[in-house]
């Protein structure tokens, strides 16, 4: 004789759950694996490709889809397409050993990518390789956790003046799977500069900008935004003041004729920034030049 199962149960396996709790009630959606963070940090952006069926459930693992009435009494009437795209943003990832695992391995190459290609040796010039910029964090790491024991156990011997200034250096742990990889590598770039576990740098572009002496002490007609590393820098005041503005160290200065020059360092981040404000203030009369691609930040 069939065995006739229930019309709103559906078996699944090999899922990712995301669960919400809403109206005393819990929901959750079947998604593929890895999908739902490629999703939140918008590097997949197809839906159908996040979602193993476009369906709620109160129990995925039992097949059990939450009847029509329980969601219009916890999400209100709204369409099923706007309910789904609730639980998978806002909602509780449940993810297994192994696949934490995996993703905090992702998480962690990603920032030391990401380190390892904005530090140099500030004697050399030369990038370090992934494997010493991961040393350097490993050795990082160990200090804040010894730090927190001797905290705890109440242990610590700095005076008042040293315990002030260890307090505001920035303090690496370790990697997360909870934040992106690039506020985590910025942190690991400001620890690793405060610390100096192995001598690093920011590396940095050296670059020659020309401009009309004509336009040097026009105000700025708008405040554009330079983005270095996520950081935006005020541009105010005259022309020449926004410039030099934007270089972290001025090299040189001249003017030759009705040519002023300046060459200095600036965050590979600042480029696009200034280029910009240099075509968008000289009306493309003014220029900017690569000298040199990577630079020691102290060279």
């Amino acid at each position: 004789m069939p065995i006739n199962q229930p019309s709103n149960q559906i078996k699944l396996t090999n899922v990712s759950l995301v669960r919400m709790k809403k109206g005393k009630k819990r929901f959750e959606i079947a998604c593929y694996k890895n999908k739902v963070l490629e999703w939140r940090n918008k590097i997949e952006k197809d839906l159908s490709n996040v979602l193993q069926i476009e369906n709620v459930f109160l129990n995925v693992s039992k097949g059990q889809a939450a009847p029509k009435a329980d969601l219009d009494k916890a999400f209100g009437k709204k369409p099923m397409e706007e309910i789904i795209l609730e639980i998978l943003d806002h909602g509780e990832l449940q993810v297994g050993e192994k696949e934490r695992g995996a993703e905090l391995e992702r998480t962690k190459n990603e920032v030391i990518d990401i380190v390892a290609g904005k530090l140099v040796d500030p004697r050399t010039k030369r990038v370090y390789t992934t494997g010493m910029i991961e040393k350097a964090l490993d050795q990082l790491s160990s200090q804040t956790q010894a730090q927190q024991q001797e905290h705890k156990a109440g242990t610590e011997t700095p005076d008042g003046e040293e315990k002030g200034k260890a307090a505001a250096l920035p303090k690496w742990s370790g990697i997360v799977t909870t934040k992106s990889a690039k506020s985590q590598a910025l942190f690991a770039m400001k620890a690793l500069i405060a610390h100096q576990p192995i001598p690093v740098a920011r590396m940095q572009m050296k670059l020659r900008v020309s401009c009309p002496t004509s336009v040097l002490k026009q105000a700025v007609k708008s405040a554009p935004k330079a983005q270095a590393e996520g950081e935006e820098k005020a541009t105010t005041g005259t022309v020449k003041d926004t410039i030099l503005a934007f270089m972290e160290k001025v090299e040189s200065q001249d003017t030759m004729g009705a040519e002023w020059e300046a060459v200095g360092l600036v965050e590979p981040g600042a480029f696009k920034g200034l280029n910009e404000f240099i075509e968008s203030q000289t009306k493309g009369r003014g220029n900017v030049e690569v000298m040199e691609m990577a630079v020691g930040a102290d060279d």
